[in-house]
């Protein structure tokens, strides 16, 4: 299984972008898909959560109001249109997947629940 992330760029304060996430070697709809994002300096961090049927979205208080998490099992992909985009938004962006098959709880706070990652997409908001 191999995750594409892309969609990053620079884009101004209070700007916008849609980042994509596209799986490929396995259907998408049997994972739940994050994206968490990395400062330099500092830890990774979970944005949004989508489970696998997309009936579950978890966003991280920076990202709740400004944030939307999707998904299209018919596309293999899974957006995060950001909105209102902030210099502290600022990191690489990636997206990750956990394996939905079995069942059970999954945190999906918790970097080491994710089976695969994608290459990163890196996002910079200037002021």
């Amino acid at each position: 299984v191999q995750l594409q992330a892309s969609g990053g760029g620079l884009v101004q304060v209070g700007g916008a972008l849609r980042l994509s996430c596209v799986v490929s070697g396995s259907s998408s709809r049997n994972y739940g898909i994050a994206w968490f994002r990395q400062a330099p300096g500092k830890e990774r961090e979970v944005v949004s959560y989508i489970s696998s049927s997309g009936e579950y979205i978890y966003y991280a208080d920076s990202a709740k109001g400004r944030f939307t998490i999707s998904r299209e099992n018919m596309e293999n992909s899974v957006y995060l249109t950001m909105n209102s985009l902030q210099p502290e938004d600022s990191a690489i962006y990636y997206c990750a997947a956990a394996d939905a098959s079995g069942g059970g709880y999954l945190d999906s706070t918790d970097p080491d629940e994710y089976d695969y990652w994608g290459q990163g997409t890196q996002v910079t908001v200037s002021s």
